[in-house]
């Protein structure tokens, strides 16, 4: 079915195509490689992919241990525009900051980082809030997948003019420094630009009666929706499958490139296989939407994890390949699967939860969706980090992501099927 989006839900799928700029540049392309290349050269190779895993877990704690309280106190009247916009001037400002950073100053790039992937973080909380005042509950699957889809190929826009400024400086010896700094600005300015539509026309629809102590009354909401728990049990056991598998999918997309750095990989390389996943995202995002359809939501995302967990056994492997002909084609392999399942997972995990939740709490619900999955975010990178740093190796810290996905899996074959089996994902083409 086609349908004829309205101002608002432009809008509101604008601002993915904005922020993602951030993720591709800043969280998973060239960032981890100006950290390890540039801020982090004097560190051990293992020891500076397991501190950009630390620092990624720090954002993410600092996220969930806010975003509950914050999610809380938005949905009283204009609260929730005013928290977006603090978010985005502190991700903004931060991301404009790292340009100042200097050949072996890790640790001030580190906080440089970490402030702005929360700034970032911070505004998806309200963004994902918003989607309740922009479109109607028999749109939300089609203007959900329609961020998500958009937002990949938003995202090669800037990624590519970041990639001419470093390929005519040249990337023989590894990235330019000047070229990368300057390119982080245009990340920035590419999401300041792609806001200002979701600033200009949305607005919170949905929303509490004023309250003269809104800190108060955010807590006591909070604690009665937690001793609700039992009324809401499978929404509840989704959040917890949730929790598991997309905190191995943001692992592998948070580390990889630090990864493939350990693994020989040159820069160039890496950059084409980020471009390569960015673009085949996009139509498989909508194939996932399809076929649940005909084998439901929750087999699709099964199938999502079953693949991931065969990416991330591969990867393990990889180093094994002492070819490094065939070593990277097995590379580029895993990067097809990567792209094939990612965005089908993000999509349909939000649709899914979505459909089992009391539709007159959704925005308090959707906050303790953003919640797991920033703590998601946390234990994943840890994780690598950890075993990595104490093994030596890093192989074996992805082998160790393995288990997240086993049980994520296996929580979410628990949701049962009348539940899960929710009504398809309908994009148009």
């Amino acid at each position: 079915m086609r349908i004829k989006m309205t101002t608002e839900e432009k809008s509101w799928v604008l601002y993915d195509v904005g922020n993602s700029a951030f993720v591709l540049v800043m969280v998973t392309a060239i960032m981890p490689i100006f950290f390890k290349d540039y801020a982090a050269s004097s560190l051990p190779a293992a020891v500076s992919t397991a501190n950009w895993g630390f620092a990624n877990s720090t954002a993410s704690l600092i996220l969930a241990l806010l975003a509950p309280i914050l999610g809380a106190m938005a949905d009283y009247r204009h609260r929730k525009k005013f928290f977006f916009l603090v978010f985005l001037a502190v991700g903004l400002c931060f991301n404009l900051a790292l340009p100042a950073v200097r050949e072996g100053q890790w640790l001030l790039c580190l906080v440089l980082f970490v402030l702005a992937r929360v700034g970032w973080a911070g505004t998806i909380i309200f963004y994902d809030a918003f989607i309740t005042d922009v479109t109607s509950h028999a749109r939300m699957d089609t203007i959900s997948s329609r961020g998500y889809a958009w937002g990949y190929i938003g995202s090669v826009i800037p990624f590519l003019a970041v990639i001419g400024l470093l390929l005519s400086a040249g990337m023989a010896s590894g990235l330019p420094v000047v070229p990368t700094k300057i390119g982080f600005i245009v990340v920035a300015l590419w999401w300041l630009a792609f806001s200002i539509p979701l600033v200009r026309n949305v607005r919170q629809i949905h929303y509490l009666p004023p309250s003269a102590t809104p800190l108060h009354d955010s807590l006591a909401r909070l604690v009665t929706t937690f001793r609700q728990i039992r009324r809401h049990r499978r929404a509840f056991l989704f959040l917890l499958a949730y929790f598991f598998y997309i905190d191995g999918v943001d692992t592998i997309i948070t580390m990889s490139m630090a990864y493939g750095r350990d693994l020989g990989f040159g820069v160039t390389l890496l950059i084409a296989v980020l471009l390569f996943i960015q673009i085949v995202a996009f139509p498989f995002a909508l194939l996932y939407g399809r076929l649940a359809v005909r084998f439901s939501a929750r087999t699709m995302l099964l199938a999502g994890i079953a693949v991931y967990g065969l990416v991330t056994f591969i990867a393990f492997l990889l180093p094994s390949i002492t070819d490094m002909g065939m070593r990277t084609i097995a590379f580029w392999g895993v990067a097809f699967l990567v792209a094939s399942s990612m965005g089908g997972i993000q999509a349909l995990s939000r649709s899914c939860f979505g459909k089992l939740i009391p539709a007159e709490h959704s925005s308090e619900f959707f906050g303790f969706f953003n919640v797991f999955g920033k703590f998601a975010a946390i234990t994943g990178p840890f994780l690598m980090g950890a075993v990595g740093r104490m093994t030596g190796d890093t192989r074996w810290g992805v082998l160790s992501i393995l288990a997240l996905f086993a049980i994520g899996a296996w929580l979410l074959s628990r949701v049962p099927e009348d539940d899960a089996n929710l009504p398809a994902n309908r994009v148009s083409s």
